[in-house]
């Protein structure tokens, strides 16, 4: 599988994600934001986490307008996976690839621990490797991590099956005390309606070791190839 990872001023989690690709056997381009090429033949782009231009202006908001971008949306067009994480996720909304829009945390603080995640539709090829409902444990670390959109739309959401995950309790209930954020409907992870663009507040990139117990996030990389 062909992947790549593409670095924002500011992002802090690209290695990671380059090192989870690598460890299950793929060739990862390192891209550079202000690239304005990608490969025709990529499998998954990945835009990791991080603080793009410092979240100045909305986070997201700058990085969306970067020369790369014309390229994803393209590829994104054709048909290849794109995965966002964290700041990727609010990178996605901003430059229109996934709805809604990510805000400022409900308690107006940054959040850094673990969440338990329910896998709310299995039918795509990014979670097809969980179980529907399964309860997994991943970390967070945003500040912007709420996600909104108008009613109409959490209802479409809702209704066409585009809610990845949810934050949940560890025994998979939906609880006020379960969301980290203050996300509608609990919504920690959207996908389009392709099922090729899955953006997500989560950081499964971080929960890649499998011999400590903390590897929820593997089945969802492997899933990739």
């Amino acid at each position: 599988m062909k992947s790549a990872v593409i670095t924002f001023p500011a992002s802090n989690c690209d290695r990671d994600a380059v090192t989870a690709l690598e460890s299950l056997g793929s060739k990862v381009q390192r891209v550079w934001h202000q690239d304005t090429t990608l490969d025709d033949n990529l499998d998954l782009i990945v835009l990791p986490g991080g603080f793009s231009y410092g979240d100045y202006l909305r986070s997201g908001a700058m990085a969306s307008i970067s020369p790369i971008m014309n390229e994803i949306k393209r590829l994104a067009d054709k048909g290849v996976k794109i995965l966002g994480i964290c700041n990727g996720f609010q990178i996605l909304t901003e430059a229109g690839l996934l709805p809604g829009v990510l805000m400022r945390n409900k308690q107006m603080k940054f959040s850094c621990r673990d969440v338990y995640l329910r896998t709310e539709n299995i039918d795509n090829p990014f979670t097809k490797n969980y179980k529907k409902n399964q309860v997994i444990k991943i970390p967070i670390a945003h500040a912007d991590g709420n996600y909104f959109a108008p009613s109409e739309l959490l209802k479409k959401l809702e209704d066409g099956g585009n809610i990845a995950f949810r934050y949940v309790d560890k025994t998979g209930n939906v609880t006020d005390d379960s969301n980290p954020n203050g996300s509608l409907l609990n919504i920690a992870g959207i996908i389009n309606d392709k099922k090729n663009i899955l953006g997500m507040m989560p950081h499964p990139e971080r929960a890649f070791e499998e011999d400590n117990g903390y590897g929820d996030g593997v089945a969802l990389f492997k899933a990739l190839f």
